[in-house]
């Protein structure tokens, strides 16, 4: 591999990884908040880009510019189905109730996507960000791809100074810790994981749009995309937020080398990665101290 050959498949890979951690940046928040895994968190992501694609149609928004409306949208989805569905499955250390609803609410999602939209696969116009590019020596990087990137390393760092540094993420912190002992000092551990599942749930309209933009979608798009945010968040350590935006690298980097053996290999290479760092670092490697 020649040395512009390497330096394009490490920015490639960096460009993808920034896509895998929008996918993983909600995974992990309500990871860290809940100890829950959404079985349904990339068929979600799939429910609104649709929504995505119905917003536009009616208002002829950008999709950027169209987010504005999306992501209330999902954030109150979020919000209602966490304080009217999830709280009411959590408790006592099982973790299996919220795993069968999710899971249920995945295959809901899915086949009435299917009946609306029908199975064909859509994509969302970028206008010019989808085409233009900017030049590196004799490399072209492709502008909304890095866009991609800066806005999951945005996204991180202000998660990371919201659950540090404020009074809402002391409140997420406690509850994350002890819900018994948060509820005693008066914080409200329902409306805290209702309000953890709306932030995610923001962050799932984001991945919504710039996958929509960068690929095309159907309505069985959410597993892969449930498979790869779940893999960048287990590569980074559960409950890191800045471990999610390293795993999503790694994962990008893994499958950007894997296409340079064999386009076959893309997806393989960064499955057999998630393996290996899982063998060898089981808590990720970046996991949030004990």
């Amino acid at each position: 591999m020649g040395a512009v050959n390497l330096i394009d498949t490490l920015i490639g890979g960096l460009l993808l990884g920034g896509l895998y951690t929008l996918f993983a940046i909600g995974l992990s928040l309500i990871f860290g908040v809940m100890r829950l895994v959404n079985i349904a968190h990339g068929d979600f992501i799939v429910l609104a880009a649709y929504i995505a694609y119905l917003v536009i149609g009616a208002t002829g928004l950008h999709p950027l510019v169209a987010l504005l409306v999306i992501i209330p949208i999902m954030a109150m989805i979020g919000y209602l189905l966490q304080k009217w569905v999830l709280n009411r499955t959590m408790g006592d250390d099982d973790v299996l109730p919220p795993l069968l609803v999710t899971f249920g609410l995945a295959v809901i999602i899915q086949n009435a996507l299917l009946a609306a939209f029908t199975s064909n696969s859509m994509r969302l116009s970028a206008g010019s960000l989808q085409t233009s590019s900017l030049p590196l020596g004799s490399m072209q990087i492709g502008l909304l791809p890095l866009f991609t990137l800066a806005v999951a390393v945005i996204l991180v760092i202000v998660l990371e100074f919201i659950f540090a540094r404020t009074r809402v993420g002391r409140a997420f912190r406690a509850t994350s810790d002890d819900p018994q002992i948060a509820s005693a000092i008066g914080v409200r551990a329902d409306h805290i994981y209702a309000l953890a599942m709306a932030i995610s749930f923001a962050t799932i309209a984001i991945a919504s749009v710039f996958l929509a933009m960068r690929s095309n979608f159907d309505p069985y798009s959410g597993p892969a995309r449930l498979i790869y945010g779940f893999e960048a968040v287990i590569i980074g350590g559960l409950g890191s937020f800045y471990g999610t935006l390293a795993g999503g690298l790694v994962l990008g980097l893994a499958q950007s080398f894997g296409a340079q053996i064999s386009p076959n290999m893309q997806i393989l290479a960064g499955h057999l990665v998630f393996f290996i760092i899982l063998a060898l670092r089981p808590r990720g490697l970046f996991p949030k101290a004990p």
